[in-house]
């Protein structure tokens, strides 16, 4: 599996706009209209889902890399919980996950778990933090089954 293969299973694919949990206008692979400042459309195309995908896959690594100090040396399975974690509220979300990028830096895995579970986060989406938070302890990769709305 690719990160970009793991977003769209935590995703989800709707061409139609939604207001995600937080209430926000989001489209495609959980792209926000609102954070980008763009009016909400009627319904996208599968293309436009993707090329959104692409950029916000890009924005969320790139923030990672920049803010996380020990990103690079993460296995590709914790990279891809921490880029989804931004990706899905980025990046000033992830950092204020301070007790979680500890346990990350000092190699602490099961500390890094137990701190993504004990979160509002993992009370709003507690299938996908569990699957995440066993990725963080495991390094291997999780599956979602999602409902693609279409």
């Amino acid at each position: 599996m690719n990160i970009r293969e793991f977003i769209k299973q935590e995703e989800g694919l709707r061409l139609k706009p939604y207001r995600c949990p937080t209430g926000h206008w989001t489209v495609g692979y959980g792209h926000n209209l609102e954070a980008h400042g763009e009016s909400i459309p009627e319904r996208i195309t599968l293309d436009q889902a993707e090329e959104y995908l692409t950029a916000d896959i890009i924005r969320a690594s790139a923030d990672c890399y920049s803010h996380i100090e020990n990103f690079s040396n993460l296995s590709d399975a914790r990279q891809a919980v921490l880029v989804s974690m931004c990706f899905q509220m980025g990046i000033s979300g992830l950092m204020k996950f301070r007790r979680m990028l500890a346990a990350i830096k000092r190699e602490d895995w099961s500390d890094a778990a137990a701190q993504m579970m004990d979160s509002k986060w993992a009370r709003q989406t507690p299938a996908r933090a569990m699957r995440q938070a066993q990725m963080m302890i495991s390094e291997e990769w999780a599956s979602a089954e999602r409902n693609n709305h279409v």
